[in-house]
């Protein structure tokens, strides 16, 4: 199929939501496969909405997770404003076919004539022949107006439950579902994926295609994504934004392997796998129609895996936005295999390093607490005499701290507690002895020695 042309249309908000980014995914998968074309175009026609700054940001999200104009599939972005002029001929088109008609009903009135504020409108305008007004298209009275639904299978929506929407305000500015339609029409598109929560919408635009003289796309309506309560995901309530995930430290490719799993599945008793192998194996068809659960614990458990399998050289690079300018990048080489294996996120390098470049330890209460509490001042004390002599390689340090934890009758995991928190300053980090090697004598045996003042104060 070289035919195919889907369509992205995210509205600029300010942040890009991981659903938004999924939904992306989706399309951009669709197109890769068929050797089609992935449309961006961006709804910038709500005037408060309407920034470059956010436009800017949709962009960037989607170069992120790799949608982006360095592969041919990509088209735009396009512009829903740069469309008005055929917005208003669409609606003069069906004004003039009489697939639609003026209306100056307020909701008031409505209200009053139906008795309730949950009816829709009446239809009271149809064969008023106003020239002036808001614009209704005319829905059918009888029958059903189906949804082929790629994911949803066929949904039908009775006529007589829809009433005469409206397509353009009494200004001539044509509303969403009305512009959206057009623009599908205008440029071609033949697949539309997207939240579920549009799929009214669909029907609406199943009517508006024909009346245009178009042949509706194929729909899919993407599930729900939830979180932990099983309630669908909001940016009041929860972690939405990929751009706080990216910030935090999230690799794009472990985002995209995730997202993609977020409704569907490879069918392979696998889920780490690399989009390039992805591609070939999505169909809008295998989309799961219920609910996606978003759970950032598996999303971090992800990213945790795909920091593992970096080159080295690799980690070392993406580590450096999280360093401070000032540190010593031979000096963080030493250690960042030992990190490497130890973090989910990037952002997590710097409290697992900055021991090594700082002149004293940031020292966390809670772990110096729980460390220091059992009278530790001979353990730190002891070892600080043996590490006069020791041989300074990671096991000879060890075997000097069980040594001393023997003379005290402690195991070495209670016997290097103080230590771990005298030396980096918290109680959980790289692994102890490899770090006392990195630090040096000298610079080891002076932050025991300042625990120990710090414990006789």
């Amino acid at each position: 199929m070289t035919d195919v042309r889907v369509r992205f249309a995210p509205s600029p908000t300010g942040m890009f939501h991981v659903g938004s980014a999924r939904a992306a995914l989706f399309n951009w998968a669709v197109a890769l496969r068929s050797g089609g074309r992935f449309i961006l175009r961006v709804e910038d026609t709500d005037a408060t909405r309407n920034r470059p700054e956010w436009t800017e940001g949709i962009i960037s999200a989607l170069d992120w997770i790799g949608i982006n104009g360095t592969n041919p599939a990509f088209e735009g972005p396009y512009f829903q404003s740069a469309y008005e002029p055929q917005h208003r001929e669409a609606v003069a088109k069906l004004l003039a076919d009489g697939k639609a008609y003026y209306c100056d009903c307020t909701r008031e009135q409505v209200q009053e004539r139906t008795g309730s504020k949950d009816k829709g409108y009446d239809g009271h305008c149809r064969e008023r022949g106003l020239s002036a007004g808001a614009v209704r298209f005319r829905t059918p009275d009888e029958g059903v107006t189906v949804v082929d639904d790629l994911v949803r299978g066929r949904v039908e929506f009775p006529n007589n439950a829809q009433e005469d929407f409206v397509i353009a305000r009494s200004d001539g500015s044509p509303l969403y579902v009305l512009a959206n339609a057009v623009d599908d029409i205008t440029q071609a598109i033949t697949h539309v994926a997207r939240g579920e929560e549009h799929l009214p919408n669909a029907a609406r635009q199943e009517l508006l295609w024909p009346a245009l003289g178009a042949t509706p796309p194929v729909w899919a309506h993407l599930p729900v994504i939830v979180n932990e309560q099983r309630k669908k995901l909001s940016k009041r309530r929860d972690k939405v934004a990929l751009e706080d995930y990216r910030q935090e430290g999230y690799l794009p490719e472990a985002m995209v392997n995730y997202l993609m799993l977020l409704g569907w599945g490879p069918g392979e008793d696998r889920e780490i796998m690399p989009w390039s192998e992805m591609v070939p194996l999505f169909r809008l068809e295998d989309v799961n129609a219920s609910n996606a659960f978003f759970d950032e614990k598996k999303l971090r458990a992800f990213n945790g895996e795909y920091i593992r399998a970096l080159p080295l050289e690799t980690f070392e690079e993406r580590c450096a936005p999280y360093l401070d300018p000032s540190w010593d990048r031979e000096l963080f080489s030493k250690v960042a295999a030992l990190a490497q294996t130890r973090i989910a996120v990037l952002s997590e390098i710097r409290q697992n390093v900055d021991f090594l470049f700082l002149g004293e330890p940031v020292f966390d209460q809670a772990s110096w607490d729980k460390a220091m509490k059992n009278s530790p001042v001979e353990i730190l004390t002891d070892y600080l005499a043996r590490l006069e002599t020791v041989s300074w390689d990671p096991e000879s340090l060890k075997e000097a701290l069980e040594e001393v934890g023997a003379v005290h009758g402690l195991k070495l995991g209670k016997a290097q507690a103080p230590v771990r928190v005298a030396v980096t300053g918290r109680t959980v980090g790289l692994p102890l002895f490899e770090s006392i090697e990195v630090l040096g004598r000298s610079r080891t045996q002076d932050r025991l020695r300042a625990a120990l003042s710090r414990l006789n104060a």
